[in-house]
């Protein structure tokens, strides 16, 4: 049995730019330009292929801790991008939306994501999911304290609910670039039943051919969401004759 031809959503951990650039004597954050286009790059592959949701881990909420000058040099390069890139990804009828904690965000920023969401709002070709200045474990916790505040029971039903990601499926395939083998508290909710794919090549060299590597990995895999490989035979069956 294989999975579906593709899967419905894709989520990436972008990983390898600042190594990319020190491969080439280059500033760090010439990777980090450099990673803009592979995302643009593979925002195209994934709607041309018929993936309707991608999650991109852009700046996770440890990333603060990376040298002050990297730090604000990628936010420069965020608000940047979006006044340059939004308008191609409107006429392309991919819809932004951005994940995380806006807190300690600058106003330009803040300004910059508000914007970008209300401008793609209305589109539904591809929705491009950036999990900026975001962790897995602060979303869990934001999501049971929104629980506790409405006076809710905190179950597997009601957090799905109001996670950061609530508005779409969990990701079928996570796909990490730059050969580390771990999530880096990534979707750490999202992803209980995600299939998992480790490449060693950095995010600024991850291209369509990287891309169908992947999802020919996925493919090929049986999903059983904790059932017997019998079992899952058997509904798929059921499902073909009926």
């Amino acid at each position: 049995m294989t999975n579906d031809p593709v899967p419905h959503h894709v989520a990436i951990v972008m990983d390898g730019n600042g190594r990319w650039a020190n491969k080439r004597f280059l500033p760090r954050i010439a990777g980090h330009k450099q990673g803009v286009d592979s995302l643009k790059r593979c925002a195209r592959a994934c709607d041309a292929r018929g993936i309707r949701v991608l999650t991109v881990f852009a700046f996770s909420s440890e990333n603060w801790q990376r040298p002050v000058e990297e730090v604000s040099g990628l936010m420069d390069l965020f608000a940047f991008a979006l006044g340059r890139e939004v308008p191609q990804l409107k006429a392309d009828g991919v819809q932004l939306r951005f994940v995380g904690d806006r807190l300690g965000l600058s106003v330009r920023v803040l300004r910059g994501i508000e914007e970008a969401e209300a401008a793609t709002a209305a589109n539904t070709r591809l929705i491009l999911n950036v999990c900026f200045n975001y962790g897995g474990r602060w979303d869990i916790v934001q999501a049971a304290a929104r629980l506790v505040q409405q006076g809710l029971a905190v179950t597997e039903a009601g957090m799905s609910q109001v996670l950061a990601l609530a508005h779409v499926p969990d990701p079928d395939l996570v796909i990490r670039t730059g050969g580390e083998l771990r999530i880096s508290n990534f979707l750490l909710w999202q992803s209980a039943y995600s299939e998992f794919f480790f490449t060693d090549l950095l995010w600024p060299d991850f291209d369509e051919a990287a891309l169908d590597l992947a999802i020919a990995s996925y493919t090929g895999r049986q999903r059983r969401f904790g059932k017997t490989a019998d079992q899952v035979e058997f509904h798929a069956n059921q499902s073909h004759s009926s």
